[in-house]
Protein backbone atom coordinates (compact mmCIF):
# COMPACT_ATOMS: atom_id res chain seq x y z
CA UNK A 1 0.00 0.00 0.00
CA UNK A 2 1.37 3.38 -1.16
CA UNK A 3 2.32 5.47 1.94
CA UNK A 4 -0.16 8.58 2.74
CA UNK A 5 0.61 11.88 0.97
CA UNK A 6 1.02 15.27 2.48
CA UNK A 7 -2.81 15.73 1.89
CA UNK A 8 -3.38 12.20 4.35
CA UNK A 9 -1.21 13.64 7.17
CA UNK A 10 -2.98 17.26 6.75
CA UNK A 11 -6.13 15.44 7.22
CA UNK A 12 -4.72 13.94 10.54
CA UNK A 13 -3.21 17.17 11.96
CA UNK A 14 -6.93 18.88 11.23
CA UNK A 15 -8.62 15.78 13.00
CA UNK A 16 -6.28 16.14 16.04
CA UNK A 17 -6.77 20.13 16.28
CA UNK A 18 -10.18 20.18 15.62
CA UNK A 19 -11.35 17.03 17.87
CA UNK A 20 -14.20 16.93 15.05
CA UNK A 21 -14.28 14.99 11.71
CA UNK A 22 -16.95 17.75 10.45
CA UNK A 23 -14.94 21.01 11.67
CA UNK A 24 -11.78 19.09 9.92
CA UNK A 25 -13.79 18.42 6.76
CA UNK A 26 -14.89 21.68 6.62
CA UNK A 27 -11.47 23.53 7.25
CA UNK A 28 -9.98 21.01 4.45
CA UNK A 29 -12.35 21.76 1.73
CA UNK A 30 -13.96 17.88 1.44
CA UNK A 31 -16.76 15.44 2.64
CA UNK A 32 -16.85 14.32 6.24
CA UNK A 33 -16.89 10.81 4.12
CA UNK A 34 -13.87 11.58 2.01
CA UNK A 35 -12.06 12.61 5.26
CA UNK A 36 -13.19 9.77 6.93
CA UNK A 37 -11.82 7.29 4.12
CA UNK A 38 -8.65 8.77 4.17
CA UNK A 39 -8.18 8.30 7.55
CA UNK A 40 -9.04 4.58 7.63
CA UNK A 41 -6.73 3.95 5.04
CA UNK A 42 -3.59 5.63 6.95
CA UNK A 43 -4.67 3.56 9.53
CA UNK A 44 -4.98 0.43 7.61
CA UNK A 45 -1.22 1.39 6.22
CA UNK A 46 0.09 1.84 9.97
CA UNK A 47 -1.89 -1.10 11.23
CA UNK A 48 -2.97 1.19 14.17
CA UNK A 49 -5.85 3.05 15.09
CA UNK A 50 -5.21 6.97 15.22
CA UNK A 51 -8.73 8.23 16.59
CA UNK A 52 -10.96 6.69 19.01
CA UNK A 53 -14.39 7.63 17.82
CA UNK A 54 -17.59 7.42 19.42
CA UNK A 55 -21.26 9.33 18.21
CA UNK A 56 -20.87 12.30 20.61
CA UNK A 57 -16.48 12.96 20.32
CA UNK A 58 -13.07 12.04 18.39
CA UNK A 59 -10.02 12.02 20.59
CA UNK A 60 -6.42 10.55 19.92
CA UNK A 61 -5.33 7.16 20.64
CA UNK A 62 -1.92 6.79 22.41
CA UNK A 63 -0.20 6.15 18.96
CA UNK A 64 -2.17 8.64 17.13
CA UNK A 65 -1.24 11.02 19.86
CA UNK A 66 2.61 10.22 19.29
CA UNK A 67 2.01 9.94 15.43
CA UNK A 68 0.85 13.76 15.75
CA UNK A 69 3.59 14.69 17.92
CA UNK A 70 6.29 13.52 15.59
CA UNK A 71 4.22 14.42 12.26
CA UNK A 72 3.55 17.81 13.43
CA UNK A 73 6.82 19.66 12.83
CA UNK A 74 8.17 17.31 10.25
CA UNK A 75 5.08 18.16 7.85
CA UNK A 76 5.64 22.16 9.44
CA UNK A 77 9.55 21.61 7.89
CA UNK A 78 8.05 20.32 4.17
CA UNK A 79 6.03 23.00 4.12
CA UNK A 80 9.09 25.54 4.92
CA UNK A 81 11.19 23.70 2.63
CA UNK A 82 7.75 24.06 -0.67
CA UNK A 83 7.68 27.95 0.42
CA UNK A 84 11.35 28.36 0.34
CA UNK A 85 11.21 26.87 -3.14
CA UNK A 86 7.81 29.37 -4.43
CA UNK A 87 9.70 32.19 -2.87
CA UNK A 88 11.43 31.70 -5.90
CA UNK A 89 7.97 32.14 -8.14
CA UNK A 90 7.87 35.52 -10.32
CA UNK A 91 4.03 34.78 -10.26
CA UNK A 92 1.82 34.77 -6.68
CA UNK A 93 0.17 30.92 -7.09
CA UNK A 94 -0.77 28.70 -4.35
CA UNK A 95 -3.11 28.96 -1.38
CA UNK A 96 -3.19 30.76 1.49
CA UNK A 97 -5.64 30.62 4.88
CA UNK A 98 -6.31 33.17 6.99
CA UNK A 99 -8.62 32.98 10.18
CA UNK A 100 -10.37 35.80 11.83
CA UNK A 101 -13.41 36.89 13.33
CA UNK A 102 -16.70 37.60 11.32
CA UNK A 103 -16.66 40.73 12.22
CA UNK A 104 -13.51 41.54 11.34
CA UNK A 105 -13.52 39.34 8.28
CA UNK A 106 -16.22 41.24 7.02
CA UNK A 107 -14.54 44.48 7.03
CA UNK A 108 -11.39 43.57 5.07
CA UNK A 109 -12.66 40.72 2.51
CA UNK A 110 -13.77 43.89 -0.24
CA UNK A 111 -10.66 45.98 0.44
CA UNK A 112 -7.73 43.74 1.43
CA UNK A 113 -9.24 40.18 0.32
CA UNK A 114 -10.64 40.46 -2.86
CA UNK A 115 -8.93 43.21 -3.63
CA UNK A 116 -5.92 40.92 -3.46
CA UNK A 117 -7.60 37.87 -6.02
CA UNK A 118 -8.26 41.00 -8.92
CA UNK A 119 -4.34 41.13 -8.76
CA UNK A 120 -3.42 37.45 -8.24
CA UNK A 121 -5.74 35.23 -9.76
CA UNK A 122 -3.75 32.20 -9.37
CA UNK A 123 -3.74 32.18 -5.66
CA UNK A 124 -6.67 30.54 -4.16
CA UNK A 125 -8.06 32.22 -0.46
CA UNK A 126 -9.29 29.72 1.99
CA UNK A 127 -10.93 32.44 4.91
CA UNK A 128 -11.83 30.58 8.08
CA UNK A 129 -14.26 32.79 10.36
CA UNK A 130 -14.77 31.69 14.21
CA UNK A 131 -15.21 33.48 17.10
CA UNK A 132 -12.51 31.76 19.41
CA UNK A 133 -8.79 32.62 19.13
CA UNK A 134 -6.48 30.16 17.78
CA UNK A 135 -2.80 29.46 17.34
CA UNK A 136 -2.36 30.32 13.84
CA UNK A 137 0.43 28.57 13.90
CA UNK A 138 -0.53 25.14 15.20
CA UNK A 139 -3.58 24.91 13.10
CA UNK A 140 -2.03 25.96 9.82
CA UNK A 141 -2.59 28.69 9.07
CA UNK A 142 -1.17 31.57 7.14
CA UNK A 143 -2.72 34.78 8.71
CA UNK A 144 -4.70 35.94 11.54
CA UNK A 145 -6.68 39.02 11.30
CA UNK A 146 -7.82 40.44 14.83
CA UNK A 147 -8.08 43.61 16.56
CA UNK A 148 -4.34 45.03 18.27
CA UNK A 149 -4.88 44.16 21.06
CA UNK A 150 -5.49 40.55 20.79
CA UNK A 151 -2.86 39.77 18.12
CA UNK A 152 0.33 37.58 20.41
CA UNK A 153 3.25 39.75 20.89
CA UNK A 154 5.56 37.39 19.15
CA UNK A 155 3.42 38.09 15.73
CA UNK A 156 4.05 40.48 12.79
CA UNK A 157 1.51 42.80 12.84
CA UNK A 158 0.09 45.31 10.47
CA UNK A 159 -2.74 47.49 11.57
CA UNK A 160 -5.55 47.27 8.37
CA UNK A 161 -8.44 49.73 9.55
CA UNK A 162 -8.46 53.00 11.09
CA UNK A 163 -9.85 52.62 14.66
CA UNK A 164 -13.59 51.12 14.74
CA UNK A 165 -16.43 51.55 17.55
CA UNK A 166 -19.64 49.80 18.48
CA UNK A 167 -22.62 50.99 17.86
CA UNK A 168 -26.29 51.27 19.76
CA UNK A 169 -28.82 51.26 16.96
CA UNK A 170 -32.55 50.99 16.36
CA UNK A 171 -35.48 52.02 13.52
CA UNK A 172 -36.66 55.48 13.89
CA UNK A 173 -40.65 53.73 14.59
CA UNK A 174 -38.99 51.81 17.37
CA UNK A 175 -37.70 54.91 19.26
CA UNK A 176 -41.12 56.80 18.39
CA UNK A 177 -42.86 54.26 20.25
CA UNK A 178 -40.56 53.18 23.36
CA UNK A 179 -38.44 56.57 23.43
CA UNK A 180 -34.77 56.76 23.27
CA UNK A 181 -31.84 55.90 26.17
CA UNK A 182 -30.15 58.59 27.20
CA UNK A 183 -27.54 56.45 29.38
CA UNK A 184 -26.67 53.07 29.31
CA UNK A 185 -28.87 51.70 32.15
CA UNK A 186 -31.65 53.30 30.25
CA UNK A 187 -31.52 50.04 28.26
CA UNK A 188 -32.69 47.85 30.95
CA UNK A 189 -36.30 49.08 29.93
CA UNK A 190 -35.98 48.50 26.57
CA UNK A 191 -35.73 45.50 24.20
CA UNK A 192 -32.64 44.41 23.24
CA UNK A 193 -31.25 41.38 21.09
CA UNK A 194 -28.84 39.59 23.01
CA UNK A 195 -25.95 37.97 21.91
CA UNK A 196 -24.26 34.37 22.43
CA UNK A 197 -20.77 34.46 21.94
CA UNK A 198 -18.74 30.97 20.59
CA UNK A 199 -18.35 29.76 24.21
CA UNK A 200 -22.18 29.75 24.81
CA UNK A 201 -22.11 32.57 27.39
CA UNK A 202 -24.12 35.72 27.34
CA UNK A 203 -22.42 38.85 25.41
CA UNK A 204 -22.79 42.05 28.21
CA UNK A 205 -22.90 45.19 26.50
CA UNK A 206 -19.66 47.07 27.18
CA UNK A 207 -19.53 51.01 27.04
CA UNK A 208 -17.13 53.49 28.33
CA UNK A 209 -16.82 57.38 28.91
CA UNK A 210 -14.01 59.06 30.61
CA UNK A 211 -12.49 56.27 31.43
CA UNK A 212 -15.10 54.19 33.26
CA UNK A 213 -16.23 51.01 32.05
CA UNK A 214 -20.05 49.87 32.19
CA UNK A 215 -20.92 46.48 31.28
CA UNK A 216 -24.71 45.35 30.91
CA UNK A 217 -26.30 42.33 30.67
CA UNK A 218 -29.35 43.12 28.62
CA UNK A 219 -32.89 41.55 28.36
CA UNK A 220 -35.17 41.02 25.42
CA UNK A 221 -37.21 38.96 23.06
CA UNK A 222 -33.86 36.70 21.22
CA UNK A 223 -30.95 35.89 21.64
CA UNK A 224 -28.82 35.51 18.55
CA UNK A 225 -25.33 34.77 17.45
CA UNK A 226 -24.75 36.13 14.31
CA UNK A 227 -24.27 39.60 13.46
CA UNK A 228 -26.30 39.23 10.19
CA UNK A 229 -29.08 37.89 12.10
CA UNK A 230 -29.31 40.22 14.89
CA UNK A 231 -29.35 43.40 11.69
CA UNK A 232 -32.33 41.56 10.27
CA UNK A 233 -34.34 41.58 13.73
CA UNK A 234 -33.13 45.29 14.64
CA UNK A 235 -34.59 46.34 11.07
CA UNK A 236 -37.96 44.67 12.03
CA UNK A 237 -38.62 46.41 14.91
CA UNK A 238 -37.95 43.93 17.32
CA UNK A 239 -35.84 45.85 19.72
CA UNK A 240 -32.07 47.57 20.11
CA UNK A 241 -29.34 46.16 18.99
CA UNK A 242 -25.39 46.69 19.54
CA UNK A 243 -22.85 46.20 16.63
CA UNK A 244 -19.39 46.59 15.38
CA UNK A 245 -20.36 49.84 13.06
CA UNK A 246 -19.16 48.68 10.01
CA UNK A 247 -21.69 45.97 9.86
CA UNK A 248 -24.82 48.94 9.51
CA UNK A 249 -22.89 51.67 8.70
CA UNK A 250 -25.31 51.81 5.67
CA UNK A 251 -28.12 51.18 7.40
CA UNK A 252 -27.73 54.32 9.44
CA UNK A 253 -26.67 56.62 6.21
CA UNK A 254 -29.70 55.79 4.81
CA UNK A 255 -31.56 56.53 7.69
CA UNK A 256 -33.04 52.98 7.67
CA UNK A 257 -31.27 52.50 11.36
CA UNK A 258 -30.69 55.32 14.09
CA UNK A 259 -27.46 55.33 16.86
CA UNK A 260 -27.78 56.51 19.99
CA UNK A 261 -25.49 56.61 23.56
CA UNK A 262 -22.69 57.54 21.08
CA UNK A 263 -20.69 59.22 23.87
CA UNK A 264 -20.59 55.83 25.45
CA UNK A 265 -18.76 53.91 22.49
CA UNK A 266 -15.34 55.32 22.11
CA UNK A 267 -12.88 54.32 19.71
CA UNK A 268 -11.52 50.84 19.99
CA UNK A 269 -8.11 49.29 18.78
CA UNK A 270 -7.69 48.96 14.81
CA UNK A 271 -7.54 45.52 12.66
CA UNK A 272 -4.02 44.04 12.49
CA UNK A 273 -2.84 41.28 9.87
CA UNK A 274 -0.59 39.25 11.48
CA UNK A 275 1.29 36.22 11.12
CA UNK A 276 4.78 34.68 12.05
CA UNK A 277 8.31 35.27 11.01
CA UNK A 278 9.19 33.27 7.91
CA UNK A 279 12.58 32.56 6.39
CA UNK A 280 11.21 32.01 2.57
CA UNK A 281 8.33 33.09 2.19
CA UNK A 282 6.33 32.28 -0.64
CA UNK A 283 5.34 35.22 -3.37
CA UNK A 284 1.83 34.50 -2.50
CA UNK A 285 2.79 35.26 0.86
CA UNK A 286 4.73 37.85 0.46
CA UNK A 287 2.24 39.99 -2.38
CA UNK A 288 -0.24 39.73 0.48
CA UNK A 289 1.48 41.26 2.70
CA UNK A 290 3.10 43.89 0.32
CA UNK A 291 -0.58 44.83 -0.24
CA UNK A 292 -1.52 45.11 3.09
CA UNK A 293 0.72 47.18 4.14
CA UNK A 294 -0.10 49.14 0.93
CA UNK A 295 -3.48 49.37 2.60
CA UNK A 296 -2.94 51.10 5.88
Amino acid sequence: MADPGLAGLDAVLAIARRGSFRAAALDLGMSTTALSNSIAKIERHLGVRLFNRTTRSVALTDAGRVFVEQVAPALRSIRDAMDGVRSQQTIPSGILRINAFATAAREVLAPLILAYLRRYPQVHIDLVTEGRLVDIVADGFDFGVRSADLVPSDMIAIPISPPRRHVVVATPRYFEEMGRPAVPPDLLNHRCIRVRLPNGGLYRWRFEQQGVPVQLDVSGPITLDEASLARMAVLADVGIGFFMEADVRDDIADGRLVRVLDDWTPPLAPLCLYYPGRKNPSAAFKAFVDLARGSR
